[in-house]
């Protein structure tokens, strides 16, 4: 995702262990990657960055056949909006904004207007699916630190840091700040472009919704009021 964030400023994570802990599973079907943790918390095996996206419904993903949304953001006196249909296990994406469609494979060779609408596609499903993009992602690193204040609630939070490998992507390098509760649910975050110091964009994370297992942030606004980024007309199948 990534730099696709500051074009977007310009237009735009009690049973016992006994009872609680069961051994990880490899999911064929899903790269070997962890497939079913009954209880996050109770389980010393997993980062902070798995506990954030299981306690944001993530062990519910691999039921996912289909998820659409509409991504909208609203400035003073102007509204944006786009639309898309994902298929995650076969990586078929169709776009739709105004009265352009357009429809393409993900593992595809892509054509430059399939490469654009991609990379719309992938900063907004960013947006979406947040907690999920925490252990998706590769070429990462993690740092932690407790008692830190949010940026913009000033609540005092964790925060959890990941930066971007400075290859690969469509714009590596990026750094971004995750503040959260004892919930794991993410309540704020930071985007610092290039992992600079000055922070790029500040949001929240809010009006949380569970639909079908996964637990999503419908709206995102920053400090001053006047940048709202949502979403409408989630389904998910």
């Amino acid at each position: 995702m990534k730099n696709i964030l500051t074009l977007l400023c310009l237009l735009l994570i009690s049973a016992s262990c006994k009872d609680a802990v069961k051994e990880l599973k490899d999911d064929a079907n899903n790269d070997g990657k962890r497939d079913w943790i009954p209880e996050p918390d109770a389980n010393p095996e997993l980062t902070t960055a798995e506990v954030i996206a299981y306690k944001n419904g993530f062990d519910h993903w691999k039921k996912v056949n289909t998820i659409g949304f509409t991504f909208n953001v609203d400035r003073p006196n102007r509204h944006f909006e786009r639309s898309f249909i994902w298929h995650p296990k076969t990586d078929d994406v169709v776009y739709m904004s105004g009265t352009d469609t357009i429809t393409y494979n993900r593992k595809a060779t892509l054509d430059s207007i399939q490469l654009n609408a991609d990379q719309a596609f992938i900063n907004d499903k960013y947006w979406l699916l947040a907690p999920y993009q925490l252990v998706w992602d590769e070429g990462t690193t993690f740092s932690e630190k407790e008692n830190q204040i949010a940026p913009i609630s000033k609540d005092t939070l964790t925060m959890l840091t990941m930066v971007y490998d400075d290859e690969g992507g469509y714009t590596p390098g990026d750094a971004y700040d995750f503040y959260f509760g004892k919930d794991f649910v993410i309540k704020e975050w930071i985007f610092r472009e290039g992992n600079q110091e000055t922070p790029s964009m500040i949001n929240t994370f809010e009006d949380y919704e569970e639909i079908h297992g996964l637990k999503i942030a419908k709206t995102h606004r920053d400090s001053t009021g006047t940048f709202k980024l949502h979403f409408t007309n989630i389904s998910v199948e």
